[in-house]
This record gives C-alpha cells, structure tokens and sequence, in this order.
C-alpha cells in the first residue's frame, strides 16, 4: 500500500462563496473519479460549519495525482482558489492500511 498518495485536503471557504464552491467541485467529483489513477476521491461538507469542505483522495501514486492536478480545469482553479476560500488549503497526507472499499 505504500505507493499509494492518499491525503485528506480541507478547504475553508469565504461564507459567501460556499455554495459556488460546492456547485463547482460537485462537477469535478465524477470526473475524476474515471481518471486512471483515483482510487478514491470524495468530497464532503461540514454539518457544523457549512464554509468548511473536505475531500479525500487516494491515487495510485504521486504522478497519478500530478496528472489530474495539470488538468486545465485544476490549474485554472488552483489560480483562482483565493477568489472562494479564506485561507489555503490544509492537506494532511495519511497511509491507507486497508485496502479501498471502492468498487471497481
């Protein structure tokens, strides 16, 4: 399992962005869950804090992830991500040590 990336990125954003933000990422879920190297990639919403947005991703490897990171609409979001968030990313990289419960 070790040459699996996998990382859980939360995503504060500005009150009045949250629902763009939503709107916005809920279009790229689906999508990047078919790109070769996700293994999993979810995107949650905190109950308590409805500005709060986490996802949880899990790739192949590191280059899998740098795939879908270089795709036009990523590179145009990371350009743009201060436009809806209050402050940058916090991304905490975890080892997976069970197998992924996605079907595949």
């Amino acid at each position: 399992m070790s040459e699996q990336y996998a990382f859980i990125l939360k995503a504060k954003t500005r009150p009045e962005k949250a629902e763009a933000f939503e709107q916005l990422f809920r279009g790229y879920v689906e999508p990047s869950r078919q790109e070769p190297g996700c293994i999993e990639y979810h995107m949650l919403r905190d109950q308590q804090d409805p500005s709060l947005f986490v996802f949880f991703e899990v790739w192949a490897d590191k280059a899998a992830l740098d795939v879908h990171s270089a795709l036009p609409h990523m590179q145009q979001f990371f350009a743009q991500r201060m436009d809806y968030l209050e402050r940058d990313f916090d991304i905490q990289m975890i080892e997976m040590l069970s197998p992924s419960s996605a079907s595949r």
